[in-house]
């Protein structure tokens, strides 16, 4: 009977978590100027980079939300800040880095690499603030 309700809440936070992490790909990829998809199709290793760096920055934090959420309420709100957080160190790469999705386009790994690297930091700083 244990692994049942286990199997429950394994399903709930990870059927909740699918489609929170489509709806953050979704609103990534309309404020980026550049297209991350048709990037990485064409075989753009500093898309693939910056990309997979916000994806894990904001996985991370959804996953340590999951583990900590009291209710799916809770979880959702925690999955909101990580998605907030994430838009926020974009916008503060490009303050740095004005010309960014230039650089990505134009297939600059260290732009791509640094973009990446900083989603993927502030995910990791994200999830180790998030305490109860």
């Amino acid at each position: 009977m244990q692994v049942f309700i286990g199997l429950s809440a394994f399903c709930t936070y990870f059927f909740t978590g699918v489609p929170m992490v489509a709806i953050f790909l979704f609103i990534y990829t309309r404020i980026t100027p550049h297209n991350e998809w048709q990037l990485i199709k064409n075989d753009n290793l500093a898309a693939a980079l910056a990309f997979s760096g916000s994806i894990l920055g904001y996985i991370i934090p959804l996953s340590s939300a999951a583990i900590n959420a009291v209710s799916v309420p809770d979880y959702l709100i925690w999955g909101v800040i990580a998605l907030v957080v994430q838009l926020l160190v974009y916008g503060s790469v490009r303050l740095y880095m004005p010309k960014l999705s230039e650089k990505i386009i134009n297939r600059n790994l260290a732009a791509g690499l640094f973009m990446g690297t900083s989603a993927l930091a502030g995910g990791i700083f994200n999830a180790a603030c998030m305490t109860w």
